[in-house]
């Protein structure tokens, strides 16, 4: 199972890399720690802590065509002191 699927890119994770807090899009069945422990493998830091929110369904029209955003899961993860991933 492919645990995390990408990075999220926004003004609000930007700002969060100050706090060494990284944000990304995650597997919907994946938990808190397998998140941990495949962060820690991939990318060789310390993680201090996870904490996950689920993006619900949007919503959005094109013209005269509605349809739905994708939802998705989205893991805030606090790295220690000192450590930075560069993606």
């Amino acid at each position: 199972m492919n645990i995390i699927l990408a990075p999220v890119i926004t003004e609000k994770s930007e700002s969060l890399k100050e706090n060494n807090v990284y944000v990304f899009k995650v597997n919907k069945k994946a938990n808190k720690t397998q998140i941990k422990s495949e962060v820690e493998h991939q990318f060789g830091v310390k993680v201090v802590s996870v904490n996950t929110t689920n993006v619900v369904q949007k919503k959005r029209r094109v013209g005269r065509y509605t349809g739905l955003t994708t939802a998705y899961k989205k893991a805030y993860v606090k790295l220690a002191e000192g450590s930075t991933i560069e993606y």
